[in-house]
């Protein structure tokens, strides 16, 4: 009887361990697409002039507007729960859009979060109000900026410059961004669905490399 029941142990284990897998994946890979063919930044450069973009990053999203000081508090939040895990991951990147006013704050803000993590895939994007406007109600979201042209949502784009989120968030419903002044919001909700879309990346640029190698 032991030695059947190793044997039956010893079949059942690996496909057990395949379809808790398999299922995983299919729950687990993608992130629901909330908006598609969200603004392109055109016309916005850094704080060096030089151009910034969405198309083929991972980006997550923030508008600061006209008062960036007003928004530490939350850049802390998203640089010690988001950027520091994930700022090493190749074509990620944080994009906190901004007027032209702002750019000395903004430089010391860098300075600041330089004190956390490496701020080299942290960029202000600096922008007209018309512009800054233009690529958040791209969004399509429930939500409006405010007078200072700011938000405390935060937004994960995809490559294709796709809104990623929630359908059946059981707080929302459908959850469009996530309030970076609500701590436990960014360490749970927000590092779970980012998690998600990195991981769809990685598994696809490893089925590419795969498929070139056969």
């Amino acid at each position: 009887m032991k030695k059947y029941f190793i044997l039956v142990v010893l079949f059942l284990l690996p496909i057990s361990v395949y379809l808790f897998f398999a299922s995983g994946v299919n729950n687990f890979v993608k992130l629901p697409v909330i908006t598609e063919n969200v603004s392109e930044l055109s016309g916005f450069e850094n704080l060096e002039g030089e151009e910034v973009v969405l198309e083929d990053k991972i980006t997550v999203l923030l508008f600061f507007g006209t008062h960036t000081e007003n928004k530490e508090a939350n850049a802390f939040n998203l640089a010690h729960k988001i950027y520091k895990k994930n700022y090493q991951f190749e074509e990620f990147q944080f994009v906190t859009l901004i007027t032209e006013d702002q750019l000395e704050v903004a430089k010391d803000l860098k300075n600041k979060l330089s004190e956390i993590e490496d701020p080299k895939n942290w960029k202000f994007a600096v922008g007209s109000a018309e512009a800054i406007e233009e690529v958040f109600y791209s969004l399509q979201t429930k939500g409006a900026l405010n007078n200072n042209l700011s938000t405390n949502y935060v937004y994960i784009i995809d490559k294709e410059r796709n809104l990623r989120g929630r359908t059946d968030d059981e707080d929302y419903g459908v959850l469009y961004g996530y309030d970076a002044s609500n701590y436990a919001e960014i360490n749970n909700k927000m590092s779970d669905d980012l998690k998600v879309v990195l991981a769809e990346y990685r598994l696809a640029l490893k089925k590419y490399k795969t498929e070139r190698e056969i």
